[in-house]
């Protein structure tokens, strides 16, 4: 993790450097973010651990409590991590508005865009053994892939597409999939979509493209990408209620109903089928217990099973994302910069490195979120399109950096499942 100790940066990249180099562009640029940093005001020390969290957290319940009840949102849960423990992991409201089962730590949620850490951090691991190469052509594999740009199919990497560079326009063919087109189609209708720009050249989110993954994984191991999950991360990380698609889902023993608004009301509907066929980006079904795990796991306190040179891999920048500076709320007034990286968003969270992914599909939200270097993370799933749970993330955050009370937690006004930047 020593990206994170140092507060360095990557620059956006068009091509990945050769290994053991380091270009005098991405030195200087390095040198300039950790003179940024030194130079920032910040009311806890600039280094080291956060004192015990318990307290704040108690009060973090005690504000989930509150939002789930003033704002009648049907279920949340919520877990905070500190030093490689579980500070905090409590369910909030019901599972389902018309059979009010309370929500527990052990409740499943979809985690939707979550999921794509994951991806990421299988792949790290593939790498690791040898068995793939960040850098190698995906041609090489997967020989019939193709895109408009028939040279520039020819020399996208694996890494360029879990950083989201294919070349391809935001969420390329994502409506076509909520249309109920299955994956492998659109996957060979990538040959025929437009192009922005040459592969490795600029960013753009994807979910279709991004899930060539998973095709790279059974072509690399000759097994299936969610089975590799399961193996490789949920069991030896004891996720022991984490599991893929709908099926997974509804088989569990606690699990939380999705909820649209309807007539000022929120309505429990069955979970949507979509975006559980592309599971590299979007098939993950977790616990808040799960998902305290994995986030301990990320924070780096499980070496026998992520070592650090696999987190430092995908948790390093590997393209610039400045629009998600010009967000609303705590993106506009904390973030200083924004990049991705391989499964994981990277920003700079008033003058501290955040590593940190939102997700949504149809009746649920998820965020989770750590600061390494004070060690401390937060995850949150919700079963419904409400805002209102958002704000507890910053609040959190907030508080572990010492920053200024700042009320995150107005009422914000109900919208559609993002399509575009998730």
């Amino acid at each position: 993790m020593a990206w994170f100790r140092q507060h360095t940066s990557v620059m956006p990249l068009k091509k990945a450097s050769p290994p053991g180099r380091l270009p005098v562009f991405l030195l200087a640029a390095s040198l300039a973010w950790a003179s940024a940093l030194a130079a920032a005001p910040a009311a806890a020390p600039a280094a080291g651990k956060a004192p015990d969290f318990s307290a704040h957290a108690r009060e973090i319940e005690r504000l989930a409590e509150g939002v789930v009840q003033q704002s009648r949102i049907p279920g949340m849960a919520m877990a905070i991590v500190q030093d490689g423990k579980v500070v905090s992991a409590r369910g909030y409201g019901v599972v389902d508005s018309r059979n009010p089962l309370p929500v527990g730590p052990d409740t499943v949620f979809r985690i939707a865009s979550l999921s794509k850490a994951f991806a990421g951090t299988l792949s790290a691991l593939l790498v690791s053994e040898g068995a793939m190469s960040w850098d190698s052509p995906v041609s090489n594999q997967l020989p019939a892939f193709a895109l408009r740009d028939l040279q520039g199919a020819q020399r996208l990497t694996v890494r360029e597409i879990l950083s989201h560079r294919v070349g391809l326009g935001y969420n390329t063919y994502d409506r076509d999939l909520e249309a109920n087109q299955p994956y492998p189609l659109l996957a060979e209708k990538l040959s025929e979509a437009p192009m922005t720009c040459s592969p490795g050249d600029c960013y753009a989110y994807q979910n279709i493209a991004f899930s060539l993954v998973g095709d790279l994984v059974f072509a690399t191991t000759g097994d299936f990408y969610s089975h590799q999950v399961e193996k490789r991360l949920f069991h030896p990380l004891g996720m022991y209620g984490a599991t893929y698609g709908r099926d997974g889902l509804e088989a569990s023993p606690s699990w939380a109903r999705p909820h649209v608004r309807s007539g000022g009301k929120w309505l429990a509907v069955r979970p949507k089928e979509t975006y559980y066929r592309i599971p590299p980006a979007a098939g993950v079904n977790a616990s808040i217990n799960d998902m305290a795990q994995w986030l301990i796991a990320q924070m780096g306190h499980r070496p026998d099973v992520l070592s650090p040179e696999v987190l430092n891999e995908i948790q390093t920048p590997q393209v610039a994302t400045p629009g998600e500076i010009r967000g609303g709320g705590w993106r506009r007034e904390r973030l200083k910069s924004a990049y991705y990286g391989l499964g994981w968003r990277i920003y700079d969270y008033a003058g501290h490195t955040l590593v940190f992914h939102g997700g949504a599909v149809q009746g649920y939200r998820a965020v989770a979120a750590f600061l390494p270097d004070r060690d401390i993370g937060v995850v949150i799933l919700w079963n419904s399109e409400s805002a209102m749970p958002n704000g507890l993330l910053p609040t959190t955050l907030d508080r572990a950096l010492g920053l200024p009370t700042r009320e995150w937690l107005a009422p914000e006004p109900v919208r559609p499942a993002p399509r575009r930047r998730r």
